[in-house]
């Protein structure tokens, strides 16, 4: 694996992270009770999030321009 796949990877993945966590939480948020969360919809709407958050970050990543600027 090249060094600049292995930074994109990193990068894509603490983002996609980053975008499930903030969609399960705000999904959670829609209900009064934690005892009311459909667990299956915050899963899948996450899930969704980020898959969608890896998708979108094959375009580029602007975490990655900022360093390649650096190295050239």
């Amino acid at each position: 694996m090249s060094k600049k796949f292995k930074n994109w990877l990193k990068a894509a993945t603490v983002r996609a992270m980053k975008t499930v966590a903030q969609t399960a939480l705000a999904t959670m948020s829609t209900t009064a009770l934690i005892t009311e969360v459909n667990w299956i919809v915050v899963a899948s709407t996450s899930a969704m999030a980020g898959l969608l958050s890896l998708l979108t970050s094959v375009a580029g990543l602007p975490e990655l321009k900022e360093e390649s600027e650096v190295v050239e």
